[in-house]
């Protein structure tokens, strides 16, 4: 029987990126320390994280993620309110920034016992918003549980002018490494099974 996979993640858009590639898997929502620690660099953070909530979810095979939008050096996680959210947007207008993902991997099987990881970088950049449009995209709703407080998928693609890297880690998960580190780990891929 093939190893089971656990996504230990609530995120909807990383159950649709794994759906779509055909990957079967549980969901298991892990919770982690999801606080910046002073000092800490971005891509630090983001690691930390992903293995923080890969190591507290059981599984034969455990997937996790955790994804920041970085500007300046200062990552911006969900925002507190609209507000936040407002703020966050003013600073990204008219820059560019940087999406960084970190995936997990941890397999555990009797004396076998792997944690294959990686950090992705994509970058961003954002046409400039006018007030305007900052208190609709806020009034959508849609930035107030969202990284950097916008959704690339969702209606905050409109303000997006550019990327370079990959598209599927501003979603919230790189999918040619995730699946890199899955085959690594043991997983058969759709594409692999006979």
């Amino acid at each position: 029987m093939p190893p089971r996979l656990v996504l230990a993640s609530q995120s909807p858009r990383r159950r649709e990126l794994l759906e779509g590639l055909g990957i079967a898997f549980q969901v298991r929502p892990a919770g982690a320390d999801e606080a910046v620690l002073p000092g800490e660099a971005p891509h630090d953070y983001v690691l930390r994280v992903a293995r923080g909530k890969a190591r507290a979810v059981k599984g034969e095979i455990v997937l996790a993620a955790d994804t920041s939008v970085v500007l300046g050096g200062e990552v911006l996680g969900k925002p507190d309110g609209p507000d936040d959210a407002r703020r966050m947007l003013r600073a990204l207008s008219g820059s560019r920034h940087e999406v960084l993902t970190a995936v997990c991997v941890r397999r555990s099987s009797g004396a076998l016992d792997v944690e294959l990881d990686a950090v992705v970088s994509t970058a961003v950049r954002f046409a400039p918003l006018s007030p305007a449009q900052i208190d609709w995209y806020v009034g959508t709703g849609e930035p107030l549980d969202k990284a950097g407080a916008y959704a690339l998928q969702g209606k905050g693609g409109l303000f997006v002018a550019g990327v370079e890297g990959s598209v599927s880690n501003v979603v919230g998960l790189p999918l040619a490494e995730t699946a890199e580190l899955l085959r690594r780990a043991g997983l058969r891929l759709p594409w692999e099974r006979a």
